[in-house]
């Protein structure tokens, strides 16, 4: 069977629609966990400082385990590994919804630490071999269907919360969509697709440098990129907490909104962030990652310096709005330039950007709680501008107008 000149095989167009639904699924699983955290603090009797103690055991979980992603992707598949523990993870989350105690609360998150952090590698390595067969920049699409996912959890988990459905009811229905959905999306799945990587690989010819050159071995350079790479990703991460952990805590506590409005703040980041990811792979090619991710990292500077200095709760979600739209492109670029970075083997740049990336997120609940204890949860959300003046400095070790029109042809 043949496919007309430009027309994308049937194939991976199915691929391309497994890797979305897996995506959004795990955006559902954080989108709807993000509201309920004032009720689970509340139900727990619990600071703030100790909740930011608990949803660090999150990434405690992902910094753990999360570097077996890598020969578990080899041994297994991307496919296999994304489907299979992104139902985990929307189990082990239910767990945490039902959880009577603050420890076993942190048990469970540090469950879902591991399993998302398998999650999140897998379905970028696997959207990142569907991107190389597309010939052109898909990525910031997938990752728009997870801010999608996000947004459609928080505004169930804000309703929810305003109508007064249990926490355990919520997560046992958004299990039930993710086991359903996930079952959908893998057969559409890229198979063997170790083999097809490689091929795609060694026909672009990206790299003169050997791409099994022993990491000791590796030029101090590329290091320095990856390391520029991950505070990035991390400025682009540390904006999602703050919206996922701490902005409906700081919309009623120190705000005074009620519930369904304090959802507002999360799912404006969120839905801003799917309206950048869903333009953002047209503005790379365009401009290039390096000029986005510039005036990306000057909004969040902006936007949320704004709403923290004059506070107002729509004040607020505008800030919040500003920031989710400047990080949108911010980790799945930074995730695809650590991918192609020379030297290093297939999925090791991803992988060891994700690690840090979940190291950063395993210090920011509790040093935001902590301040929060000091002082005031204000003063905690402080660090995101800082971040964003971070990126615009560190926007030129991501790829430049010319480098992205060379990849895309």
């Amino acid at each position: 069977m043949t496919t007309p000149t430009g027309a994308v095989p049937r194939h991976l167009s199915r691929a391309r629609v497994g890797v979305s639904l897996v995506f959004f699924t795990n955006g559902i699983v954080l989108g709807g966990f993000a509201p309920r955290i004032p009720e689970i603090r509340a139900g727990l009797e619990i600071s703030y400082g100790a909740l930011g103690v608990a949803a660090a055991m999150w990434p405690v979980g992902a910094l753990a385990l999360g570097l077996l992603a890598a020969p578990l992707i080899r041994r297994f598949g991307s496919a296999r590994l994304a489907a299979v523990t992104m139902i985990a993870s929307a189990a082990v989350m239910l767990g945490a919804g039902v959880a009577p105690t603050v420890w076993l609360f942190g048990a469970a998150l540090f469950l879902v630490g591991v399993t998302d952090a398998w999650v999140d590698v897998a379905q970028n390595a696997h959207g990142l071999q569907v991107q190389k067969l597309y010939r052109r920049s898909i990525l910031n699409a997938f990752h728009a269907l997870w801010s999608i996912g996000a947004v459609a959890g928080g505004l169930i988990g804000g309703a929810c919360a305003g109508l007064g459905v249990s926490v355990p009811l919520q997560f046992t229905v958004t299990l039930a969509i993710v086991v359903v959905m996930n079952l959908v999306a893998y057969p559409m799945l890229l198979p063997h697709e170790p083999e097809t990587v490689e091929d795609v690989d060694h026909a672009a010819g990206e790299s003169a440098v050997p791409q099994h050159t022993p990491l000791t071995r590796i030029p101090l350079h590329t290091w320095g990129v990856l390391l520029a790479l991950t505070v990035i990703a991390i400025g682009g991460g540390w904006v999602e907490d703050a919206a996922s952990t701490w902005s409906a805590s700081y919309m009623q506590d120190e705000l005074a909104t009620g519930a369904a409005l304090a959802a507002f703040a999360f799912v404006a980041m969120q839905g801003s962030q799917f309206v950048g990811r869903l333009v953002g792979d047209g503005m790379v090619d365009r401009w290039g990652q390096r000029a986005v991710a510039r005036v990306g990292g000057g909004l969040v500077a902006l936007g949320m310096g704004l709403a923290l200095a004059f506070p107002s709760p729509w004040g607020t979600v505008a800030g919040f709005a500003a920031a989710g739209f400047g990080v949108a492109t911010l980790i799945p670029g930074a995730m695809h330039a650590a991918d192609e970075l020379p030297g290093l083997r297939a999925g090791t740049g991803l992988t060891i950007l994700s690690w840090l990336l979940r190291l950063a997120f395993l210090v920011s609940p509790p040093l935001v709680g902590w301040i929060a204890d000091q002082t005031s949860l204000r003063a905690g959300l402080t660090l995101v501008p800082v971040f964003g003046v971070l990126i615009v400095l560190l926007a030129g070790s991501m790829a430049p107008r010319k480098e992205t029109a060379a990849a895309a042809a």
